[in-house]
């Protein structure tokens, strides 16, 4: 097997300028500009205006709600880019306590669909439960909060991990499923 050394393509300042010129002019950027609003109109402002939001709330323009009418966040929530809150469509909801931080990338389904009562599998009803996070929980990078989650006050949640059930308070969780690794240490709070 020979080796081959490829080279990146470098374009000119002129081919830059032409590329960018031509992009204007293809309806089919625009068309898919339209299509890229009307999903942010749709996960983002029309949802978001139905969040229940406490005081000094932030959150990134690259969130994604669903259900909004059924998410509650406390004062001080931090929710960082593409994060997923999905509250169940009829009464899952998903309730976030004071100083909640979420990283990028976490995902929350307050339902699910069920499995067993035929195909396709979107056809067949969905099973909610509550999603609640206690205060001043800080939930890391690509974590998934399942239905039914409880996650205890001052709880940490490790990148990458999956919470179902019920999580201490001051409990550090990681793993797939999530797993009680250590325990938060707070001055004037003891272990």
């Amino acid at each position: 097997m020979t080796e081959e050394h490829v080279h990146k393509i470098r374009l000119s300042r002129a081919q830059r300028f032409r590329r960018l010129i031509l992009s204007f002019l293809d309806p089919r950027a625009w068309a898919h500009a339209v299509k890229v609003v009307n999903y942010f109109n749709y996960t983002h402002v029309a949802e978001l205006r139905k969040v229940t939001r406490g005081r000094k709330v932030v959150i990134s323009p690259l969130a994604n709600f669903a259900n909004g009418q059924n998410i509650t966040l406390g004062d001080r929530c931090r929710i960082a880019a593409n994060c997923y809150l999905w509250a169940g469509p009829g009464a899952g909801r998903i309730v976030l306590a004071e100083d909640v931080m979420l990283g990028p990338h976490v995902m929350m389904s307050a339902s699910n669909y069920r499995f067993n009562d035929g195909s396709p599998v979107t056809d067949q009803a969905m099973k909610e439960a509550d999603i609640l996070i206690g205060r001043d929980v800080w939930i890391a990078y690509g974590a998934v909060i399942l239905a039914g989650a409880e996650i205890g006050e001052g709880a940490i949640i490790g990148a990458g991990a999956v919470v179902r059930g019920k999580v201490e308070p001051f409990t550090i969780m990681a793993g797939n499923p999530a797993q009680p690794v250590g325990k938060r240490r707070l001055p004037g709070r003891e272990a």
